[in-house]
């Protein structure tokens, strides 16, 4: 974690700095925080769901997430507003790193048939999604504690202007991107 830290003062910056021709090191992009997000349709039907999201995350992310709620009334999904939908946490700071870090090194090299992930994720305004089919790619979750197989949706969000500069910094941190 530290060392990802030091990777990114010592060996990115520089070389954004070079690419883009930064004056000021102060301009080159950073990893502000990562947002973790599982919705769960099927908390309508079964509220115990949203308990085992809660712990799957927290063993994740090494924090403990929000609880979303419905904002508005959908009769044709039997949801009312209020009602729990989902589980989301922020990583900011060292905790953010070392996500990042378990996350690029150990966790997506388990994906079975792992070719990459998209480069076409990008908002337009420097943040990128990833989308994660199953929990059970991070090491921490036991398998014989799951009770179902849940994705996931992780942000980047970066202090980059445009997607191309988000790219590198996400390229220069080992983000794997297939072309």
């Amino acid at each position: 974690m530290a060392r990802l830290i030091e990777f990114y003062k010592n060996e990115i910056t520089p070389n954004l700095q070079k690419k883009f021709n930064y004056t000021n090191i102060m301009q080159t992009p950073k990893l502000n925080k990562v947002v973790i997000n599982v919705g769960l349709g099927e908390a309508v039907q079964n509220p115990k769901t949203i308990d085992s999201a809660v712990e799957d995350i927290m063993t994740i992310a090494g924090q403990k997430p929000v609880v979303t709620r419905a904002k508005k009334s959908i009769a044709a999904f039997k949801l009312r507003a209020g009602m729990p939908i989902g589980v989301k946490v922020t990583l900011r700071g060292k905790r953010m790193y070392e996500f990042v870090d378990r996350l690029l090194n150990v966790a997506l090299p388990r994906v079975r048939d792992f070719q990459g992930v998209s480069a076409k994720a990008f908002d337009g305004r420097g943040n990128y999604t990833l989308g994660i089919k199953e929990q059970l790619i991070f090491p921490e979750i036991n398998y014989d504690k799951v009770d179902k197989i849940r994705g996931m949706d992780i942000v980047f969000v970066t202090t980059a202007n445009t997607d191309e500069e988000a790219k590198e910094l996400l390229k220069g941190f080992g983000m794997p991107f297939r072309d």
